[in-house]
């Protein structure tokens, strides 16, 4: 992991991670197929994991008080299921059924969002069942390749939650995900020492993209910033659908 161009794609990479981790919406997704281009996607993710959890405690100070208890009370207990998945059948299920899969449900779920007129009013109650269905589905794509945006998206998205308590939320949960994600990605042998060291290096942009992050979620408008969040939801969910059909 040597050479300028692979520190110009791992910075911007971790840049990705921490705007995300400042409540911009699923750019993190885009870190780990970027990062694949200079090394295997497996070692992509082991690698960013520690770059995602520093970023985590920048973010979980800056969104200490804007977070839906109740939506993580359903949604926590699910991805941890989610990931426990995830590690039984990281050798049995191909990476690309569960993108394409992953990405065929973003890609109908933003469309649907973007074509239909959307009802204004009050946040919603979360409902316990489709939120354990899409935080066990939300668990076991972020171990894969950290791509848990689009289930949670699914989920999330229609209960029109205030934007700051929208960005806490996911920062929160995706916080957790990731520390449980730890002891399996140190077990499956995509934690290493050589790594850390770089994620350490790493962390120092994208911790300071979390603030850059934060303070671009406070200016947007609040409708302005779910067209950002949909649109964004597509075009990843379309990379991911691309992939899983048409790589090799």
């Amino acid at each position: 992991m040597e050479g300028t161009g692979f520190w110009v794609i791992a910075v911007l990479a971790s840049v990705f991670v921490g705007l995300s981790k400042g409540g911009l919406p699923v750019v993190a997704m885009l870190s780990v197929p970027l990062l694949a281009l200079v090394m295997p996607p497996v070692t992509a993710a082991g690698l960013l994991l520690p770059v995602y959890m520093v970023s985590d405690m920048f973010g979980l100070y800056a969104y200490r008080r804007a977070v839906n208890k109740k939506l993580l009370l359903i949604l926590a207990p699910a991805a941890t299921l989610g990931v426990a998945l995830g590690w039984a059948t990281a050798a049995q299920v191909p990476e690309r059924l569960i993108a394409g899969a992953i990405g065929a449900i973003g890609v109908a779920f933003a469309l649907n969002l973007l074509l239909r007129r959307q009802p204004e009013g009050p946040p919603q109650e979360p409902k316990i069942l489709p939120g354990l269905f899409w935080g066990t589905m939300s668990g076991m794509t972020s171990f894969v390749s950290h791509s848990g945006g689009p289930p949670y998206q699914a989920y999330v998205l229609p209960l029109r939650l205030d934007k700051m308590v929208y960005a806490g939320t996911t920062t929160v949960l995706f916080a957790y995900v990731n520390a449980v994600k730890l002891l399996p990605y140190w077990a499956l042998g995509q934690l290493s020492f050589s790594n850390l060291k770089t994620a350490l290096v790493l962390a120092i942009p994208a911790s300071v993209a979390v603030l850059a992050g934060v303070r671009l979620v406070r200016i947007i408008p609040q409708k302005q910033f779910f067209l950002l969040v949909t649109w964004a939801l597509l075009a990843v969910s379309g990379k991911l659908l691309w992939s899983a059909v048409f790589s090799a």
